[in-house]
């Protein structure tokens, strides 16, 4: 897959902060979701266990994530230098404040990424109860993601390979790779296929010029909507040839 030009190196600017994370598997496994978006600056804070071979199992292969990642004490000490941080939380929160989706939260960020040279944080709980309100508190806005309301509890690895992957799309205006363009058939190339399908499904019984009904017009409709390129005219003409052989006609067609 081709890397796009990401303005400003916007994501290099993207903190992921885990808070209190309980199983070191978790953190290479978050390391891991990060790198494929190309997010890599991981901070923790008070983690039970780090570092820890579980977390570079974990990883496949993001270890360059884990032996740079930033241990702290507090979750102030993580934001900062931050001017924007976003709490995830799956439950519904009373004092929450600015509530985002995580499609929405992705908007804000690149806005913010691409006006600014500052940091944004995006900040998880633990895996058993999420970040406290006094953590909230501390965040910009509280994102969650739309999940199921009868099993709404993400992975943490999960949730922050959500998080990156609607930040990395937004940020690159949802563009893809694409395959290589080869030369399209030209109209006339078109035409004289579907006179050799003509007259070859005639030879073949398969159509009735006495009876048509709407077999050719129908064809034609197809040949013309599926964008036919070069060889694949080429492919089909030799099939037709083929068939054309087997039931020995020896009518010239160009």
């Amino acid at each position: 897959m081709h890397e796009f030009d990401l303005k400003n190196d916007s994501l290099s600017r993207i903190r992921v902060v885990l808070v209190n994370t309980s199983h070191p598997g978790n953190i290479g496994a978050a390391a891991r979701a990060m790198l494929t978006m190309g997010v890599s600056r991981l901070v923790l804070v008070n983690p039970k266990h780090f570092p820890a071979a579980e977390a570079v199992a974990m990883a496949s292969g993001a270890d360059s994530v884990l032996a740079q990642a930033q241990i702290v004490t507090t979750l102030p000490e993580a934001l900062s230098g931050c001017v924007w941080a976003a709490g995830f939380s799956a439950r519904p929160r009373e004092f929450a404040g600015r509530v985002f989706s995580v499609r929405d939260m992705a908007e804000v960020a690149a806005g913010i990424l691409y006006k600014r040279e500052n940091d944004i944080a995006l900040v998880f709980g633990t895996e058993m109860s999420g970040l406290s309100n006094e953590d909230l508190a501390r965040c910009s806005a509280v994102v969650t993601i739309p999940a199921n309301m009868q099993y709404s509890s993400l992975n943490l690895a999960a949730a922050v390979q959500v998080a990156t992957y609607e930040i990395r799309t937004t940020l690159l205006s949802n563009k893809v790779w694409q395959p290589p363009r080869f030369a399209p058939a030209s109209h006339e190339e078109i035409e004289r296929l579907f006179v050799h399908a003509q007259r070859t499904l005639t030879q073949s019984g398969f159509l009735n010029p006495k009876r048509p009904k709407r077999l050719m017009p129908r064809l034609r409709r197809l040949f013309v909507r599926a964008g036919l390129e070069k060889e694949e005219v080429n492919i089909l003409r030799g099939i037709l040839a083929q068939m054309d052989r087997l039931m020995k006609c020896t009518d010239d067609i160009e």
